[in-house]
């Protein structure tokens, strides 16, 4: 990463820039000497690594033949990085606080986040201009991620960073202090705010609404692992999150009409066998964004990353409701009802249900979950416990469950009766009848490509093209092929896939796929990309978003497109 930076610098003679990779305090003492233009010359290090810098940088240049600055000095620097991995850590240390350097708080700080005023970031207590680091950034346009802000959270995703030649180069570019929002978190909070004790979230989550909170990643980091993590597994809230104390929290199971309920506690459910399943959870209105580009339709404006992929543990709920003496085979009963402890105004909770007949379906992989990829539940994603039913829309996953009901109808709830809900794209709200829909629960047969992403550039002398994104279908239905275009649909090839190895008849998991392609001569200065998936039942995705639209933007899984430029090589 630093060496391909550290090979630049040399081959094009720049003494600066070496000396800035190899001693960033030395670099620093000088700045303030030199008359070098910019912020940084007002600043230097004042420390114990002056008395040090030059003689250990002259050392290490002449022990390796690189003070020449010739091309073959590259070699010299590479033997140094080899034969001194570690010493940069003799005398940088990342993010300590440093005397006479400015101090910058949070507000100062995230007002650069762009080019035009300069990219800082903060790591510890230190704050750093990183505007000149960025196009060599070896992981493209993500470093903007953390633009005006800790890139602290996304060191922790990408565990590479944490090395000492990182720390380095990331001192080379430090400006001043950061003074923590220590006093912000302090800050007494409206207690009148029925979302002020909501949990912290990670800052690469995109928000379409604060207050329920509702945010998914960037599309482009959503794919870098099979199992998402659960820092950026996108939330979404219907209400405040509630703070659920463990210790007295209970699970309520009963049917109707009984006069018997049973309450089970965490402890008590994890007494039952543990079983694990790899399913993905995706909002059923992931890719809304499409549709509002048709028309205008009600709901959050998600783009493509409403979905997320997770080992989810705990225990299986048939074999609650047979310890519960509930026999779900009775004819009486049509759908299993879940409630929340996510509250409305009203007091009523959040509420779902599912047919009866699709449990049966399915009663060996619907789970009451308290892990979530090995780990407990956040509270984002339904601390202590949750349902999780595979192959099923996300609405239907009950978060932070208090009760189960076995019932002859489906759940009451406005969620259940007056949401998600699918309709033709004549149907509007001056005509919308909801009672003649049925609830929506399986997703139809889904894909998107996540790399490269909307926009983006490549050059004109790239002979190809790596091209990244997920597949998906509801009920259970493997992936049995994605196809790929960079002309708008008119030719075709296939991606290469990666799969749990579940069955394809009862695959729960998301589907990676991949594929390199040549890119066509007589481009005209861009790539119309195009994907879609067929599953096993060779349900295939529609062209076009014209024909699904909806007025709530659900079910949104056309051919998904991105437009890529292709930049001419300048004279």
């Amino acid at each position: 990463m630093a060496l391909a930076r550290l090979l630049k610098s040399t081959a094009s003679c720049n003494f600066e820039a070496v000396v800035r990779h190899i001693s960033p305090a030395c670099y620093y003492s000088n700045l303030n000497n030199s008359g070098h233009s910019g912020h940084r010359k007002q600043y230097q290090y004042r420390n114990y690594y002056h008395q040090q810098c030059f003689h250990k940088t002259s050392a290490s240049y002449a022990k390796y033949g690189i003070i020449s600055l010739a091309t073959g000095a590259a070699f010299g620097l590479y033997a140094y990085i080899q034969a001194n991995p570690e010493s940069a850590a003799d005398y940088v240390e990342a993010g300590k606080p440093l005397d006479n350097l400015p101090t910058y708080t949070k507000e100062e700080v995230a007002k650069h986040c762009s080019k035009e005023t300069k990219i800082w970031v903060t790591y510890k207590k230190g704050v750093y201009d990183i505007t000149d680091y960025v196009e060599s950034h070896p992981g493209g346009k993500k470093i903007y991620l953390a633009a005006g802000k800790s890139i602290e959270p996304f060191w922790s995703l990408y565990a590479v960073h944490k090395n000492s030649e990182i720390f380095a180069i990331l001192e080379t570019y430090r400006i001043g202090n950061f003074k923590p929002d220590e006093e912000d978190i302090k800050k007494a909070q409206d207690v009148n705010d029925p979302y002020a004790n909501d949990p912290k979230r990670h800052p690469a989550l995109i928000p379409s609404s604060m207050k329920p909170f509702n945010a998914e990643p960037p599309v482009e980091i959503l794919t870098e692992k099979f199992l998402t993590p659960k820092e950026i597994f996108f939330v979404r809230n219907h209400l405040p999150v509630p703070e659920v104390n463990v210790e007295t929290y209970r699970l309520d199971v009963t049917s109707e009409n009984s006069k018997r309920t049973i309450s089970l506690s965490v402890k008590d459910l994890k007494k039952f066998p543990k079983h694990d399943v790899t399913s993905v959870v995706q909002c059923a209105g992931n890719r809304r964004s499409e549709m509002k580009e048709i028309k205008t339709v009600k709901g959050l404006n998600w783009g493509n990353a409403a979905i997320g992929n997770g080992v989810w543990s705990g225990v299986r709920l048939i074999d609650v409701l047979k310890h519960a003496g509930i026999d779900f085979t009775n004819t009486g009963y049509k759908h299993i009802q879940f409630e929340g402890l996510d509250l409305d105004p009203t007091g009523a909770p959040y509420g779902a249900s599912i047919p009866i007949d699709l449990f049966k379906v399915i009663q060996q992989d619907v789970i009451l979950a308290y892990e979530m990829n090995g780990e407990e539940l956040t509270a984002d994603h339904g601390y202590p416990l949750r349902v999780i039913i595979p192959g099923v829309v996300g609405a239907r996953q009950v978060k932070w469950l208090k009760k189960i009901i076995l019932s002859s109808e489906e759940s009451t709830s406005h969620w259940q009766r007056r949401d998600y809900k699918g309709f033709n794209s004549s149907v509007d709200w001056h005509n919308v009848d909801f009672d003649s829909a049925e609830s929506i629960q399986q997703f139809p047969v889904q894909s998107v490509i996540s790399n490269p992403s909307q926009g983006s550039h490549i050059n004109e002398d790239d002979e190809e093209i790596e091209i990244q994104g997920y597949a998906w279908s509801g009920g259970g239905r493997g992936i049995i092929r994605v196809d790929i275009s960079v002309d708008g649909g008119k030719t075709w090839q296939t991606a290469s896939l990666q799969t749990a190895k579940q069955s394809l008849y009862r695959t729960y998991a998301w589907t990676l796929w991949s594929a390199t392609v040549e890119v066509p001569k007589d481009h005209n200065g861009s790539l119309n990309l195009v994907c879609k998936a067929t599953d096993i039942s060779y349900n295939t995705q529609p062209d076009s978003v014209e024909g699904i639209w909806n007025l709530r933007g659900v079910l949104s899984n056309a051919w998904h497109r991105v437009l890529v430029h292709v930049d001419k090589e300048e004279a």
